[in-house]
């Protein structure tokens, strides 16, 4: 299996992160490929394409029997345990893996739920993707819990931060908060959001999907209860990851068959797991914290890395931004670089349907996505329900180069240059 190596002292260039994702090698239209969808999902490394690879072809098994290849997916399960342990400075017994963010939620939302009464509230936002929304809306169906909605400030792309503390209050179960806006960027206080909610006597819920890719998770300082994420969105394959306090998981009431586990973290992990994935997870986390020079724990690599890709990424952000703000007919939405934000910018082009843009950035290989992202309401409240937004997001493996192109794209566009009828 290659391995990546850091100089002495150095986290590895762009130039050599690049060098192990295949995808990077592709064209289209005779253009190299810019994947600027990665808010979407992140293009994968050669590590683990072949970390499943291996474990599909010379440890396949079930789990728990005593013959060699059961005993190494147990193993293989407990290792991710604990790298995903170290990358989010938990504990290993405290890590569930599952199908997807979204399942874990419905499942989770559906087994707190069955501790509280009708009038308990839970408190959503409209910043956030609706899958840290539906689960618990659905609750207000299935358990009659009353759901208080934080209003998202328009022209800042954050939360109405006055009206988060004016929503929690004794009645208050759950606030169920994003990490970091998929559609906008936005970075929230989680720390303080945590501490609003346990002085209340409430337990705080964290997306973290578009959060743990730019931000390394810290659930001790946070302060939070509960995180989930997908190893899809940071180079790993399509899994679901949920942590949760020891002592809450045990508490839960999931559903799950007599036979299976009765302890956290398996009683949550319904039915047989996706090892192929979990292998692949573990070499996602080892592939960023081997992007960090060899010395110290997983933990600080993985700090010492994320260290360095937040620098990068401010950088590419700011050219983003300025160089999308220079474009006529272009408005951006979100904080502006230098707020709590990740490298993620969405825009429309005035006169154009954000198809169009995508498409036109597509035919000259710059890959960017448009539409609502699963953010519907962020969208709505900004009056593009009817077309959605064009989103780039900037990844480890993104250039300047590849920033610059997308801006070129978008200023042809804005001329008229290779538009489709939308």
């Amino acid at each position: 299996m290659t391995t990546l190596q850091s100089p002495p002292g150095e986290v590895a260039s762009v130039e050599a992160i690049r060098a192990h994702f295949p995808a990077l090698e592709r064209h289209h239209g005779g253009y190299p490929v810019a994947y600027f969808d990665g808010p979407g999902g992140t293009q994968v490394p050669r590590q683990v394409a072949d970390a499943m690879s291996d474990y599909l072809l010379h440890h396949n098994a079930n789990t728990h029997w005593v013959y060699p290849t059961s005993q190494e997916t147990d193993e293989l399960i407990a290792e991710a345990r604990s790298a995903v342990a170290d990358f989010l400075n938990g504990a290993a017994d405290e890590v569930a893996f599952g199908a997807n963010m979204t399942t874990l939620t419905f499942h989770l939302a559906r087994g707190l739920g069955r501790q509280w009464s009708p009038g308990d509230e839970v408190i959503v936002t409209e910043l956030d993707h609706h899958a840290n929304v539906a689960p618990w809306r659905r609750l207000e169906q299935e358990r009659g819990i009353t759901i208080r909605t934080v209003p998202l400030r328009t022209e800042t792309g954050q939360l109405d931060w006055p009206a988060l503390e004016r929503a929690i209050g004794t009645r208050t179960r759950l606030l169920a908060i994003g990490g970091a806006s998929n559609a906008l960027g936005t970075v929230n206080d989680l720390a303080a959001a945590a501490t609003l909610a346990r002085n209340a006597g409430a337990l705080t819920f964290v997306d973290a999907v578009h959060y743990a890719p730019h931000v390394l998770p810290d659930v001790g300082s946070l302060g939070a209860d509960f995180m989930v994420w997908s190893a899809y969105k940071m180079y790993g394959p399509h899994l679901g990851v949920l942590w949760g306090r020891r002592e809450l998981l045990e508490g839960v009431d999931i559903p799950k068959l007599d036979p299976a586990p009765s302890a956290a973290p398996e009683k949550l992990e319904t039915g047989t797991q996706n090892h192929e994935a979990i292998a692949g997870l573990k070499a996602a986390i080892d592939f960023l914290a081997g992007l960090a020079p060899a010395v110290g724990s997983r933990r600080e690599r993985l700090e010492a890395t994320f260290a360095a890709l937040h620098r990068r990424g401010e950088a590419l952000l700011r050219r983003m931004w300025e160089g999308l703000g220079d474009v006529p007919g272009v408005l951006r939405f979100g904080p502006a670089p230098g707020l709590p934000r990740t490298p993620t910018v969405s825009f429309v082009l005035e006169g154009r349907l954000s198809e169009q843009v995508a498409r036109a950035c597509a035919a000259r290989g710059v890959f960017v996505s448009n539409g609502d992202f699963y953010a519907t309401t962020v969208v709505e409240r900004l009056g593009y329900a009817a077309d959605g937004l064009v989103r780039a997001g900037c990844a480890c493996y993104t250039t300047t180069e590849e920033v610059d192109r997308l801006i070129g794209c978008v200023r042809l566009a804005a001329a008229g240059a290779g538009l489709a009828a939308g």
